[in-house]
């Protein structure tokens, strides 16, 4: 079943990569008592997800926070190194947490799973954003395969 708007954060343990090296966060601290946009990309250095996707959250980041978000969030099913890499290399300071889902599982509790074997991906997240407000799903906006409208930061900003 996929998460819906209305919908609890499910408990579950992300990685990011800290000073002291990977570190575990869990999810009901992240969103917990905060409101997050978190949007997820089928993998870190794929075209769509590295031209435009995450670049585009990290170019209007301070226009998104301003609407009252306390942090933006970008997950993939990849490990925290990959993760870590992509978002060293794609300058994203402190703006952009980096959230790695290693194993997928977060990526199945909420439903978003998405079949990469066909491509030599294996299991992947389908790309989407969702605004998070105290642990529960306020917006959700699911790409369709291929596409990329409503997960990108200029709508997520709309709906702020």
């Amino acid at each position: 079943m996929t998460i819906a708007v209305g919908d609890k954060i499910p408990s579950s343990t992300l990685t990011t990569m800290t000073a002291d090296g990977p570190g575990p966060v869990s999810t009901d601290e992240f969103f917990g008592g905060k409101k997050v946009v978190l949007f997820a990309v089928p993998g870190a250095f794929t075209p769509t997800c590295s031209a435009k996707h995450l670049p585009g959250f990290i170019d209007q980041a301070d226009e998104i926070l301003a609407k009252g978000v306390d942090a933006i969030a970008c997950m993939s099913v990849n490990d925290v190194f990959v993760m870590h890499a992509w978002g060293a290399d794609a300058g994203v300071a402190d703006k952009v947490t980096m959230l790695a889902d290693g194993n997928g599982d977060f990526t199945k509790e909420l439903g978003l799973e998405l079949d990469g074997r066909g491509f030599g991906m294996g299991l992947r997240s389908q790309r989407f954003a969702m605004i998070v407000e105290d642990g529960t799903v306020t917006e959700l906006n699911i790409e369709e395969p291929g596409a990329f409208q409503v997960s990108s930061a200029g709508h997520i900003l709309s709906q702020l």
